[in-house]
């Protein structure tokens, strides 16, 4: 049976913030433990696979007790599409997909009602790709599906989703989410996000 997947990139050195992003705190959790337990809730039951590189073995603790793979790669250096490409290997090992939604784990309120609406508004328009929409751009969390998979395997490692999105608008849906502009890449962001802390 063909299945909707998820696939989280965790593979950065978050070189720009001076300290792993996924280790940060935000309402009682990691950024990395929030955004996996969003992308289970999201599956219900279907794959999803994390995808990992410079801080590998100091993530794992993280995910413990979670139905999902991890994968290392490797080349995580090369960009995110060496890890893209990395996580899509993993999920088309395990069976045949309809579809794979790429999420990051710094975008905090990010929520599986969004990554559900992705999938349902794939399945009402036809569209093989639908985007979020926020800040006046599209990208993640960005759901492909089974028919546009080639191109994320042709992906080059320093690519990320976005190019995608830039390249084929035709194929783009757009799933409108403000709080998707949130994320965290220096400590101002980091800063302005623990202002929002809902026990803050």
């Amino acid at each position: 049976m063909s299945a909707n997947a998820f696939l989280l990139l965790a593979a950065g050195s978050s070189s720009r913030l001076g300290q792993p992003k996924q280790l940060l705190p935000y309402a009682g959790q990691t950024l990395l433990r929030r955004a996996a337990e969003t992308a289970v809730a999201a599956a219900g039951g279907g794959p999803v696979v994390v995808v990992t590189g410079a801080l590998h073995e100091s993530l794992l603790p993280e995910l413990a007790g979670l139905p999902l793979a991890v994968v290392r790669c490797p080349e995580w250096e090369r960009g995110m599409g060496a890890s893209l490409k990395a996580g899509l290997a993993a999920l088309e090992a395990a069976g045949p997909l309809l579809s794979i939604t790429v999420l990051l784990c710094d975008q905090p309120h990010i929520t599986p009602a969004l990554l559900r609406q992705l999938r349902d508004t794939h399945a009402a328009t036809g569209r093989p790709i639908v985007a979020t929409e926020y800040a006046g751009t599209r990208g993640v969390p960005v759901l492909f599906g089974a028919v546009v998979l080639p191109l994320l395997r042709a992906l080059a490692d320093e690519a990320g989703a976005a190019q995608l999105l830039r390249q084929h608008p035709r194929l783009v849906a757009a799933v409108p989410f403000a709080g998707a502009a949130v994320d965290v890449d220096t400590p101002a962001q980091y800063a302005a996000l623990l202002a929002t802390e809902p026990d803050a």
